[in-house]
């Protein structure tokens, strides 16, 4: 049996995707095709294409010359995909003190590699090299709660 790991539900492409879209919501409240493929400077039709997949996976809401809207799956999921992201980016810069370019290149790959277990041990150790051992939880990259957790992003700051 395969290993899960955080995002191994889409592949590379649709994850730069549903990610993009994600923060394009958060920045302007709205998801569009355009918006989409100048942000990851790809063409319309490649997005249109992610979009159709996206959609069929039921990871967003799409009507053709209309927004895109992010179901809470999806939404969970681009949480989850940039969560990962900044523990393996935290570990890198800040735990072994590599150069913020290399870092952010090896997080990339480390976040898509590495199983929920894995994550979530990384999680905890980067926690307590950091300091932030006090918050005393049960990290798990699956519970939103721990993504949006108010103890850890006040230790944090």
């Amino acid at each position: 049996m395969m290993e899960k790991t955080a995002t191994s539900k889409i592949t590379k492409s649709r994850e730069e995707y549903i990610k993009a879209m994600y923060i394009l919501n958060n920045q302007n409240g709205e998801i569009r095709v355009t918006d989409v493929a100048n942000k990851l400077n790809v063409s319309k039709a490649s997005v249109n294409k992610a979009v159709k997949a996206l959609n069929e996976e039921k990871l967003l809401t799409y009507e053709t010359y209309g927004n895109i809207e992010l179901t809470k799956e999806g939404e969970k999921l681009a949480k989850k995909i940039l969560e990962a992201y900044d523990i393996s980016f935290l570990f890198f810069r800040d735990v072994l003190g590599m150069q913020e370019e290399k870092a952010i290149s090896d997080a990339e790959k480390l976040k898509n590699s590495i199983s929920d277990d894995a994550l979530n041990s990384l999680a905890r150790f980067v926690h307590k090299e950091l300091g932030l051992q006090n918050l005393n939880c049960n990290y798990d990259i699956n519970n939103e709660k721990c993504h949006e957790c108010i103890r850890r992003k006040k230790v944090q700051e």
